[in-house]
């Protein structure tokens, strides 16, 4: 099974996805942040929401390609899946299917279109549209990124009827409905062979929202669709969604007796209590945010795994978590975080102890270890790096910091360069929260992360990637949890690419003006379920 992301370079993909949380506390004046007129609407019970999201709207909205968390989180709105799933938790519902297959144990899954669906101009949803949007997903030569979710186990996805599909398996996948929801159908009518203009910013969906308006580094504007039928219809009759990159503006949106936004998300921990002392419902969620360390193993010594586990074990995590996250993290036991349901506790879990990290590398034989740490400079990793130098100092390593700005890092790391290791951030989450999807993510045969940047090739990486597999394919669930907690033992053992601490996500709101919101543990908001109070 493929999950590497061809078609969008791993640079972008990081540069998009994983640098949630990273904004500094800021000191705000209390009230409305200022705007344009045309843009500056205060939500109200009235009909009309203002959201705040921490992340730029101008890049890539074709929903097969986008890893950008401004238009993944608007393209939730406004295109379907023939599965949708519940925003936390991923658990599976009907989406633009009118149900859900009841056996995943073979290699045929039917569904029947909704009764009535339509496209956002007026024209049906038809299982030709479906075909079209898979033959996309499945052809290799398109290079779409969720390609990838569905290379290795779906052979084709076929019309049985006007409103009726087939999806043909390669083998029974258990996952396969959380991975449905990755795909979110195409009208065929309006992109086929006009994908850029999907790129672009045009928005033709059946979700419960249209895009109405795009503002480029500013603002996306929606309105409610009409003839929308399905299972979570609009709430209100327009939203403004802003983008906005730094955080003390973005405070300050949800600050104050009059907020301007009913919803901000990406809060830094260290402003919470301030907003919740002006009356804000302030959560932080868990998810697959993390710092982690990725070792060069073509580079004497870490193509030694002692190694490689004595730096992890010298990293004081706590101290971590409270200097470089304000206490809104959790130290990495295992692979996944272990706050998530598809985590199991790791053979090896990490936690602070800097005489076995002293005793590994006399087992290993390395003496007077000096490295240069590669990292980016986003705030969040600016701290936390600090402690890492800081441990690895105390047990005798000479650390010297490479602080530079993730495209430049990234730039090497595609070029070939030499590094030895390299702390960055990460957040897979937003994509699915299989236990599959989570660890193949980074470790995959044709991922960039495994295969190039750190080079980990050869036979022990080839038998962590059998067992993957193996997990990925077995139907009974308590044998594929057994061999899911070998899996994480086995990449615990090894530590290429490994995370150190997770963070958690901030989203603060109005409760007196809305409700059915949650904070998530990935960038973006689901306001799908979201009414004014």
């Amino acid at each position: 099974m493929s999950h590497s992301l061809s078609g969008l370079s791993r640079r972008d993909f990081l540069r998009y996805t994983g640098l949630a949380g990273t904004a500094a506390a800021f000191s705000v004046t209390l009230g409305a942040c200022g705007g344009p007129a045309s843009t500056n609407t205060t939500g109200s019970s009235t009909g009309t929401l203002t959201a705040v999201i921490g992340y730029g709207n101008n890049q890539t909205w074709d929903p097969l390609q986008t890893a950008s968390a401004f238009s993944m989180a608007a393209n939730l709105h406004c295109y379907e899946s023939l599965v949708e799933g519940d925003p936390i938790t991923r658990d599976p519902f009907p989406g633009l299917a009118k149900a859900l297959p009841a056996d995943l144990t073979g290699t045929s899954l039917k569904f029947e279109l909704r009764d009535g669906a339509k496209w956002h101009d007026g024209t049906p949803v038809t299982a030709d549209d479906v075909v079209f949007t898979y033959a996309r997903v499945l052809d290799p030569n398109e290079k779409v990124l969720v390609h990838s979710f569905f290379a290795d186990w779906l052979a084709e996805v076929r019309k049985t009827g006007e409103n009726s599909v087939e999806f043909v398996l390669k083998h029974p996948f258990p996952y396969a409905l959380k991975r449905i929801q990755t795909a979110k159908i195409c009208p065929k009518h309006v992109f086929e062979g006009k994908w850029k203009d999907a790129a672009g910013g045009k928005v033709v969906g059946s979700g419960p929202y249209k895009v109405v308006e795009q503002a480029p580094l500013s603002y996306t504007r929606f309105e409610k669709f009409a003839e929308y039928n399905g299972p979570r219809p609009a709430a209100y009759q327009s939203m403004l969604w802003k983008s906005i990159v730094d955080a003390a503006p973005r405070v300050a949106a949800i600050s104050g007796a009059n907020p301007e936004a009913q919803i901000v998300e990406n809060i830094p921990a260290a402003n919470a209590e301030q907003l919740r002392k002006s009356g804000r419902s302030v959560e932080f969620a868990d998810g697959g945010n993390n710092l982690f360390l990725m070792f060069n193993t073509a580079h004497a010594p870490f193509d030694n795994k002692l190694v490689r586990q004595a730096l992890h074990y010298a990293i004081d995590k706590q101290k971590m978590i409270q200097i470089g996250l304000q206490g809104a993290g959790t130290a990495a036991t295992s692979f996944i975080n272990p706050k998530l349901p598809a985590s199991q506790p790791a053979a090896n879990d990490f936690a602070y102890n800097p005489d076995k990290a002293r005793q590994l590398l006399q087992q290993a034989g390395v003496t007077n270890l000096t490295i240069t740490l590669s990292t980016t400079n986003t705030s969040l990793v600016s701290d936390c790096v600090k402690v890492i130098k800081e441990g690895w100092d105390a047990i005798g390593v000479t650390t010297t910091l490479d602080s530079q700005d993730t495209k430049a890092l990234f730039s090497k790391l595609d070029s070939g360069k030499d590094f030895e290791v390299v702390a960055t951030t990460n957040n897979p989450l937003q994509f699915g929260n299989d236990p599959d999807l989570l660890t193949r993510y980074y470790y995959d045969k044709t991922s960039v992360l495994m295969t190039t940047y750190a080079r980990w090739t050869g036979p022990e990486s080839q038998a962590l990637l059998d067992l993957q597999n193996q997990a990925a394919a077995e139907t009974d669930e308590a044998r594929r949890a057994q061999l899911t907690k070998q899996l994480l033992d086995l990449i615990s053992e090894h530590a290429v690419i490994y995370p150190v601490v997770f963070t958690q996500l901030g989203t603060a709101w109005n409760a007196q003006k809305i409700t059915g919101v949650r904070a998530q543990g990935y960038p973006g908001i689901y306001l799908n379920q979201a009414k004014p109070v």
